[in-house]
């Protein structure tokens, strides 16, 4: 009886197993130490133990080296001349924030229509976007398929933000891993998120009334702030305090505790959140930057944090020029060729952003807050070949998000003592061919399957190699030939 039950739980464990996916799987944590071996150690850009070891012990990174001490309940994991990396930080996101109905259908512009709200020019603040006050850890669904997502693309870490228009509440940094929102926050109140986006219908509903919105609560909140101070060292004489918590969430903006994060998306963008910044003295982060290569002098003049974004425009294949044509009938030969170079021009620059700032020694992260998880290391590589370094592309997705975060402490590099979020690779990240096999998230382990390789012929698949030496043999009724084929290649046929 005992061999029959003990049957019937493998069976069920067999089960369990083949229900999981068959892209990730998650490793029962039978031990929390791993030893990794044979493997390319590239602690932090330009730093680069060359196969080595790498010991992980109860969600930490206890040795790395070119020899470690494994232990005795170690699971081993021969990584055969793979590359080691710091986990990826992404510096401004939504994942696992879920979207509301309301922000489904409108794109974010939160609210009911005007005729709902009893005085459009002075609506309720959840109506007008300003719910500074509301934390994103109290949001979280720890089961988001995008957190499973951005962990398989390697991000080990997400700086999280709420959805919303102008303030929508203040950010924490998760890791993508745990079974609720308390295990996965790591760091919690570490930005107030903001955008220059209007209500619906509503006051502030322009980019001007928002920018105006702004001026009003701050000033509003020192008020409230120097109240409170007083009443607390002697109240007699003063009329109590409201505690607005609306106001009282600008505290630790005032005190500069804490930064504003502010989606920038273009040039004006820039500008106008800045005039903001110098009036009222607020320490600023730009974040999902998208078009700041007009702007990058006054950005390294004023030496602000920034986080570009990685989601970047598409190309126009052929077929999608000739749906345009269809529909701008009345735009010329001439007009249209026009349009085009600007199209392409515009792309350009977009490319080259990275590599400019580069250049110009401004320090960035990465933002995905509008990108696609299966994306990202196109465009990174697409960024690379116009311009931006190998390094400072590693740096983008680790040591540089951890400094910008305050994280460096904890995270960012392959070093002894930080929490053991690791991205394990087969190639080089950034080669053709990469693919992510193994995530270690705060010491627990995901593996993924390499994808099957494509056969000749098939989309996508590399080309037949028909160089060499090829021996062959015709028979024809009533006689038979041999001989050596010899083929060449150079650089556009085989000869």
């Amino acid at each position: 009886m005992k061999y029959y039950a003990l049957l019937s739980k493998v069976a069920l464990l067999v089960l369990v197993s083949r229900g999981l996916s068959a892209q990730e799987s998650l490793v029962t944590p039978v031990t929390r130490t791993f030893v990794l071996t044979n493997v390319n150690i590239v602690q932090k850009p330009g730093q680069v133990i060359s196969l080595g070891a790498l010991v992980v012990r109860d969600g930490l990174i206890q040795e790395v080296g070119r020899t470690v001490t494994i232990p005795a309940n170690a699971r081993i994991i021969q990584a055969d001349s793979m590359y080691v990396y710091a986990g990826f930080i992404d510096g401004l996101s939504h994942t696992g924030v879920p979207r509301t109905e309301q922000q489904a259908g409108q794109q974010g512009r939160q609210g009911p229509p005007a005729q709902q709200v009893k005085d459009p020019g002075n609506p309720p603040n959840d109506v007008a976007g300003i719910q500074p006050e509301i934390q994103v850890k109290d949001l979280l669904n720890a089961g988001d398929k995008a957190i499973e997502d951005w962990r398989k693309a390697g991000f080990t870490a997400v700086h999280v933000v709420p959805r919303g228009n102008m303030l929508p509440g203040s950010g924490a940094i998760i890791l993508t891993n745990g079974n609720s929102n308390d295990q996965m926050v790591l760091r919690n109140q570490t930005s107030l998120f903001s955008q220059l986006s209007g209500a619906r219908q509503v006051y502030p509903s322009t980019v001007i009334a928002v920018m105006s919105k702004w001026r009003e609560l701050y000033k509003r909140a020192e008020q409230a702030k120097a109240h409170e101070a007083m009443y607390a060292k002697n109240p007699a004489g003063l009329a109590r305090p409201n505690y607005d918590r609306t106001l009282q969430s600008f505290y630790p903006i005032i005190d500069k505790k804490m930064p504003v994060f502010f989606a920038a998306n273009d040039m004006k963008s820039v500008h106008r959140i800045y005039t903001l910044q110098n009036e009222l003295k607020f320490s600023l982060v730009l974040a999902d930057l998208k078009q700041g290569w007009h702007v990058a002098d006054l950005i390294q003049s004023k030496g602000t944090p920034v986080f570009l974004t990685l989601d970047l425009p598409k190309e126009k294949k052929k077929d999608d020029k000739k749906k345009d044509d269809k529909k701008v009938l009345s735009v010329t030969e001439k007009e249209m060729e026009i349009l085009e170079a600007r199209s392409s021009e515009e792309l350009k620059k977009h490319l080259e952003q990275a590599g400019l700032f580069e250049k110009k020694g401004i320090e960035f992260g990465f933002s995905a807050l509008t990108a696609k998880p299966n994306e990202v290391r196109e465009n990174i590589r697409k960024m690379i070949e116009n311009g931006l370094s190998e390094n400072t592309a590693l740096a983008a997705l680790t040591t540089t998000p951890a400094k910008l975060l305050g994280v460096s402490n904890v995270m960012g590099t392959v070093e002894r003592g930080k929490i053991a979020n690791l991205v394990i690779t087969d190639n080089p990240y950034f080669a053709e061919k990469a693919n992510i096999r193994y995530v270690f998230v705060d010491g627990h382990l995901f593996e993924y399957e390499a994808p099957p390789a494509k056969k000749p012929g098939e989309p996508g698949a590399a080309p037949a190699k028909v160089a060499g030496k090829w021996s062959y043999t015709v028979k024809v009724p009533g006689q038979s030939s041999e001989g050596l084929l010899e083929l060449k290649t150079d650089r556009k046929s085989v000869v």
